[in-house]
């Protein structure tokens, strides 16, 4: 008896020793559930936490790039907006103009257009930002007509945090506008521009009939009232695309936020996992030490009980 439970003590004491050489070595307090339910529980709890808020993080990163490419291009439709009216300007000035530079001029504008619709193609990862929920397919088709069907309510939103939405995509017609066409194909300009409602697949965009109606206008002559009538056009238009880049700097100025909050947040919770988890270096390193007497104290007093020779014994 003497012996068996020496036995089962030294063992103990071993498994006490190797236990806190393992925490010493991982630096975590427990392994199993078992070492400790509660903080285990915990722990799987500040995981979980952890992953979604790095997920939303992600989610807010994805959404950043789409938007910061989305401003990149209406950025580069207002560069292409103000050639066109500097070019405008320069043909309204009330010198008259030779064939030949006014044909330079219009050659120009129609670069200027072809450049408005591959912008209006551009993509993001490979799906195309204008096109609604039907980013597999470009805006425009290659004459400057719409080649989708857009609806108003086609907007993705991205989860980047409990119930917090945001609004990514920004849709052609918000950017392009719509216009009305004749029997002949050709462009209404009475009324306002149309920018907020369903489009239609072959419906003309407005920012392109501007382009459109310039060019026709240099090709056939410069009628002083009908370009400055594009002079408007042009500027309405910019205006325009001034207020969607607003809208777009808006909420990148909100995720910028949301990913330092996110941030912060992802800080916070892994400093309640490692005050949960963690070891105290100092602290454990004094208890090895003490385990380690006991142990070995238990050697020596189990050497005592069980005496290594039948001499002794009978001593």
């Amino acid at each position: 008896m003497l012996i068996n439970n020496m036995v089962y003590n030294l063992n103990q004491n071993l498994r006490t020793l190797e236990k806190l050489q393992y925490q010493k070595a991982t630096g975590k307090k427990f392994r199993v559930p078992s070492d400790n339910p509660i903080g285990a529980s915990k722990s799987l709890k500040f995981h979980t936490d952890i992953s979604k808020l790095e997920q939303y993080k992600r989610n807010a990163e994805d959404a950043m790039s789409w938007m910061t490419d989305t401003e990149a291009a209406l950025g580069e439709i207002g560069e292409v907006l103000k050639r066109a009216y500097e070019l405008s300007i320069d043909v309204a000035n009330g010198t008259k103009k030779a064939p030949e530079d006014l044909q330079k001029v219009k050659e120009e504008i129609d670069q200027l257009r072809e450049h408005l619709i591959q912008i209006g193609n551009t993509t993001y990862a490979g799906r195309h930002i204008f096109s609604g929920y039907k980013t597999d397919k470009p805006l425009l088709n290659e004459d400057g007509s719409y080649n989708i069907e857009l609806r108003e309510d086609e907007i993705f939103e991205y989860n980047v945090g409990i119930s917090e939405m945001v609004k990514v995509n920004t849709l052609g017609g918000k950017v392009f506008g719509k216009i009305g066409l004749d029997d002949n194909v050709k462009p209404i300009f009475n009324g306002e521009p149309d920018y907020a409602s369903n489009i239609n697949e072959k419906e003309m965009p407005y920012l392109i009939a501007v382009f459109d109606a310039l060019s026709e206008e240099l090709n056939s002559g410069t009628d002083p009232e009908v370009i400055q009538e594009s002079i408007e056009r042009l500027q309405n238009c910019h205006e325009q695309i001034l207020t969607v880049r607003a809208e777009v700097g808006a909420k990148m100025n909100r995720l910028e936020m949301t990913e330092k909050k996110i941030d912060i947040q992802i800080e916070n919770v892994n400093e309640l996992l490692s005050l949960n988890e963690d070891v105290d270096m100092a602290e454990i390193s004094m208890h090895i030490a003490m385990a380690e007497n006991v142990y070995i104290s238990s050697l020596m007093t189990g050497a005592k009980i069980i005496q290594p020779t039948l001499v002794q014994f009978l001593t």
